[in-house]
């Protein structure tokens, strides 16, 4: 998989700094999207304590569709209902969106992901929440909806469980597991997962190992030694998928900022693959 520009978002940054976010910020929407999957409330999270101005978005309902079987716990909305929770939100067609949490970017990048592969000038503020050097805002912010149109998810970007398994085996097609290692190996599950290990074939390559020890983004050239390890750059195809496709696109922006851009999300993930019987399962390294 060579290196190449972005073609959704080529000028502009995938990761910003806060000094870059103060110089700006009155030139973007921000957008707090904490998650967690311990049951704690994002929501209130937000309410107790977020950057001034910033919408909160939700990952279940304005990020995803509701769970199935075939889908898995996050599946990719429909291309109208997202555009209507954009348009809520006050995202529109022209707006530039720098998005946050409080996780290392883990949960913040399924939406600037989400928003680069459709052109949306979007970036992940590095450092997230913790970063902001200024005062929080408590309480709720209303944005005035903006218009968005409604944007199909590009065929090349995005697979489904079927497309995954045709190319199991197949030379070329590279397979990454953003989770952690011990929910990679099964060793040790998440409560979540309905079986333990991963997909037949699929490297390691948990979304955590993008940072450095501060928390933030490792320089482009660190993070590019890491994906060559990898096999990113000699593959044809890169996939990537997580528990349910959020913290994927950790993987997917970290690889861009690398300068491997094309890599393709599989929203179902280990939430719509593990629980399929009929699939095959691999433990261990």
């Amino acid at each position: 998989m060579a290196r190449s520009e972005s073609a959704a978002s080529p000028s502009f940054p995938v990761i910003v700094t806060a000094d870059w976010l103060r110089a700006h910020a009155d030139e973007v929407i921000l957008a707090d999207v904490r998650w967690y999957l311990d049951g704690r409330s994002g929501r209130q999270a937000y309410r107790d304590g977020h950057l001034p101005g910033a919408v909160f978005v939700d990952v279940d309902t304005d990020l995803a569709a509701p769970p199935s079987p075939a889908g898995g716990r996050h599946p990719l909305p429909d291309p109208a209902d997202f555009a209507a929770a954009l348009s809520r939100l006050g995202i529109g067609d022209d707006s530039v969106v720098v998005a946050y949490d409080d996780a290392g970017g883990s949960t913040a990048a399924r939406l600037v992901w989400m928003l680069r592969v459709l052109g949306t000038r979007a970036a992940l503020l590095d450092g997230g929440l913790q970063a902001w050097p200024g005062p929080l805002e408590t309480g709720d912010v209303t944005a005035e909806p903006r218009t968005r149109t409604p944007v199909p998810w590009p065929a090349d970007r995005v697979v489904d469980t079927d497309t995954v398994r045709q190319e199991l085996g197949e030379p070329g097609r590279l397979l990454l597991d953003a989770r952690t290692f011990g929910r990679f190996t099964g060793e040790q599950p998440a409560p979540v997962d309905a079986r333990p290990g991963h997909i037949p074939g699929a490297r390691s390559a948990s979304w955590q190992d993008n940072l450095d020890d501060t928390g933030r983004f490792a320089p482009p050239d660190v993070l590019q030694a890491r994906f060559r390890a990898l096999g990113v750059d000699t593959a044809t195809s890169v996939t990537v998928y997580c528990g349910s496709g959020v913290t994927a696109c950790h993987d997917l922006l970290a690889l861009e900022h690398a300068g491997f851009p094309d890599a393709r999300l599989y929203p179902g993930s280990w939430s719509a693959w593990g629980a399929d019987e009929s699939l095959p399962v691999q433990t261990g390294e």
